[in-house]
Order: C-alpha cells, then structure tokens, then sequence
C-alpha cells in the first residue's frame, strides 16, 4: 500500500451494471468498474449524478435471473471518474 493509496482491500476488476438509490437524487443505472471486500466502484458514463460524501445510498445487482438483495452503503469517494462506495455496516 503506497501513501496515495489509503485502501485497505485489495480490489478487483468487475464489470457489473447495478440500481443505486439516492434519497434526493433518485433512481440511476451504471456499471461498476471493481469491487472489494469493502465496496464497490461505479464509473458516471455522462449521467448526472452528484451525491455528497457520506450520503447513504441503496445498491442492487441487476440483470440477474431472480432479483438481487439491497445493499446500504455510503459514498466514500469522488473522482473524476465515478464514486467510490463502501458497504454500511449498520443497518439503518
């Protein structure tokens, strides 16, 4: 782990497309560039989407057989890129 790079689970590429759920924000679609014990990146693709750091949102797997569970989360991460979400570890 290098000083630029505060993560502590190793990462791992995963192509997925999934539903988050903002309270304010709404409803978006986008695929997610890797995942880790910790959480997930997901890549904008020119969609509109600006939460704030901290704000909790409702993550789903799609294009699943059956549907996916919901995951909490919170946004961790900005960049230029995407947003980083780290799994809630409380259930409110």
């Amino acid at each position: 782990m290098t000083t630029s790079d505060r993560r502590e689970h190793l990462r791992t590429a995963m192509s997925a497309r999934v539903k988050v759920i903002h309270e304010e924000l709404g409803e978006h679609i986008f695929p997610t560039r890797d995942i880790s014990d910790g959480g997930i990146f997901i890549a904008l693709e020119g969609v509109s989407f600006a939460p704030n750091l901290g704000d909790r949102v409702v993550v789903q797997v799609q294009g699943l057989p059956v549907p996916a569970p919901t995951l909490n989360m919170v946004v961790v991460r900005k960049t230029e890129e995407g947003y980083g979400l780290q799994f809630a570890l409380d259930c409110e």
